[in-house]
């Protein structure tokens, strides 16, 4: 489901990335007004009606997947979940703009990134549930999901740690003298981490082909954006570093795919990398354990969650242009709904990972230390999960 057909004449809207450096990061690229209209017929003619409506179902698919997933975690079901309802136009929009060979290092809310690409709901699920499909064999936390098929890499906890990873993965495709890209996510608290800084000036210098995506939903956990950085946007943190820096309507899938897009055509041409900031808002809890009612005005939140919607936006453009049939959408969820259960009545039946398992992926062939520890942890009695059934 990977696509990059959308093309358009150098015009209009698209005068954006021909701008002074400094006021592209300070600028804020759109192609959609919040109730879907164009603020460039002509640049957004170039998307074409496939293209738009699998935008708009990759965006559904995230919904309905953290809706029905959230609702098990509340029923202890699973143990941890983390949702990126309002969110999805900048997570599906830059899925799009990459192509199957590409690398993906995602942060924390990029997992539809990797569903849009070719991860299943079944192996999605079963790394939430930690099961014997599990590829990580419940190795990981929920919600840090990986797919080596579709070179969607397992995210960290530690914050920013995958950015220099995401440069490294980029410069190893320079050197082996390929056109792929890697692409980098984290969140606006992970730019002030210092493996931010570290990572934009080796790719400065190095001109590695990555795009650097930050998705700022304007909350790193509790703290706010005017809390977290004195500059006037983060996309000027890349402007410092010889990096060009671009800002987008994060909220806006067509704008996304655009910005996306002409940064990735530039790092295959050799042109180095892209710092990319997507201006969007955390609408749900940082994760299920989380209550954002205690640190941020709600109000604020509700006109993000409704007005802004990202969603509800590209809908609009569809139904506008004749592309989406009235009840469309609601069929268009009904099958996702419909998919998300079977896959979870599916990976709920899986058992979990055989105990010997703990003790496999550390030495081709287990020494005899370990399997004289795990001889002892069989015997050891063993509590029965919480999250069992």
């Amino acid at each position: 489901m990977v696509h990059a057909t959308a093309t358009a004449p150098r015009s209009g809207a698209l005068s954006y990335f021909e701008g002074d450096e400094e006021a592209k990061a300070r600028g804020l690229f759109q192609l959609l007004r919040e109730d879907g209209t164009p603020i460039d017929e002509q640049v957004v003619s170039g998307f074409d009606r496939a293209l738009v409506r699998e935008l708009f179902e990759g965006m559904l698919r995230i919904r309905v997947t953290d809706a029905r997933m959230m609702a098990l975690q509340r029923q202890g079901r699973v143990g941890f979940y983390g949702e990126a309802i309002g969110q999805e136009a900048a997570i599906v929009g830059s899925a799009a703009a990459t192509e199957p060979a590409d690398w993906i290092v995602p942060a924390l809310r990029e997992a539809g990134v990797g569903l849009y690409r070719g991860m299943t709901l079944d192996s999605y699920i079963a790394q939430i549930y930690g099961n014997a499909e599990d590829p990580t064999k419940g190795r990981q936390l929920p919600c840090h999901p990986c797919d080596r098929s579709h070179h969607y890499v397992v995210m960290s906890s530690c914050v920013s740690t995958q950015i220099p990873h995401a440069v490294g993965i980029a410069m190893a495709m320079k050197l082996s003298g390929d056109r792929n890209v890697a692409f980098g996510y984290m969140g606006d608290g992970g730019t002030s981490e210092g493996d931010f800084h570290v990572a934009l000036n080796f790719a400065g210098v190095m001109k590695a082909p990555c795009v650097l995506i930050c998705q700022n939903n304007q909350w790193a956990i509790s703290t706010p954006g005017a809390v977290q950085t004195a500059g006037e946007t983060i996309a000027l943190k890349g402007v410092g570093y010889g990096v060009e820096a671009v800002r987008a309507d994060g909220n806006d899938v067509l704008a996304v795919y655009q910005t996306v897009k002409y940064a990735a055509d530039k790092a295959r041409r050799g042109g180095g990398p892209t710092f990319i900031e997507l201006l969007t808002y955390r609408v749900s809890a940082h994760s299920s354990s989380d209550d954002p009612s205690r640190y941020r005005d709600e109000a604020i939140t509700d006109v993000w969650r409704h007005q802004k919607d990202p969603v509800r936006r590209v809908e609009a453009f569809l139904t506008k242009r004749g592309w989406l049939a009235a009840g469309e959408k609601e069929a268009i969820s009904a099958r996702l709904e419909a998919d998300v259960r079977d896959a979870i009545a599916r990976q709920e039946a899986v058992a979990m990972p055989a105990l010997s398992t703990i003790i496999d992926d550390v030495f081709e062939e287990p020494t005899w230390l370990l399997r004289e520890q795990l001889t002892e942890l069989e015997a050891a009695p063993r509590a029965k999960s919480p999250h069992a059934h």
